[in-house]
């Protein structure tokens, strides 16, 4: 069955690194046993990056090893197939998924959260879920082989998704506006995330989770308000 935690965030405005999302995490990864394999790839200091993550998992008894430690391509793959969840860490988009191209760790973690190892996401690891990862927030600042993604999900998500502000004088465009361009050329909806809000999903079962609700964007469709709680099953 496959398992996602979705986390839009990985901190929230006043809070350490993780804190609003760590009892959602101990909760997900209940009943599973192992080490969770981190994937560091968003961030340019991997090493300072899982011994972050390591520290935090630790809190709620959660062992974890980081991908970038294991440097031979078969061991990489067993370990991704026996862990007790995947971890994939927030940072830039762009550098995360050129990274596991390069290192052919894209049908690794596809087939792996496919046979039901569970996985979960944070802000680049949640676009990395999706179809494609034209729906991220992040600067090009590296060129992955291509923009399609892991397809654990059938529809795209924007993480950190900020409302219009009416008062604003900013002149660029709102992450609205970006959605409605990117609907232009494409048809798979997208969920905006705000921060604070978690999306669980359990095979086909999809629940809206955190403190904050989402914006749904279809192509000629007025956006749909979902708010913490309600299940979005039918976007899978």
């Amino acid at each position: 069955m496959k398992r996602l935690l979705l986390i839009s965030n990985g901190t929230n405005y006043s809070r350490s690194f993780l804190d609003h999302a760590l009892e959602a995490i101990d909760t997900f990864l209940q009943g599973t046993t192992g080490e969770v394999i981190f994937v560091p790839y968003a961030k340019h200091d991997w090493d300072d990056y899982h011994d972050k993550v390591r520290g935090i998992l630790e809190r709620i008894g959660a062992v974890t090893d980081s991908v970038h430690r294991i440097s031979k391509e078969v061991e990489r793959k067993s370990a991704i197939q026996n862990a007790r969840a995947v971890f994939v860490g927030g940072g830039n988009t762009f550098r995360l998924l050129e990274t596991l191209y390069r290192l052919n760790l894209i049908p690794a973690i596809r087939e792996a959260v496919l046979a039901g190892v569970p996985y979960i996401g944070v802000s680049a690891g949640v676009n990395l879920a999706c179809p494609t990862i034209k729906t991220t927030n992040d600067m090009p600042i590296v060129y992955p082989p291509s923009f399609d993604a892991l397809n654990l999900v059938p529809f795209n998500i924007n993480p950190h998704y900020l409302d219009p502000d009416p008062n604003s004088q900013h002149m660029g465009e709102t992450r609205a506006k970006r959605i409605e361009e990117f609907h232009e050329v494409n048809t798979v909806p997208v969920l905006g995330l705000r921060e604070g809000g978690m999306l669980k999903i359990e095979s086909t079962a999809v629940t809206l989770a955190g403190e904050n609700g989402a914006r749904l964007f279809r192509p000629n469709t007025p956006p749909e308000e979902y708010h913490p709680g309600a299940r979005l099953d039918f976007l899978v």
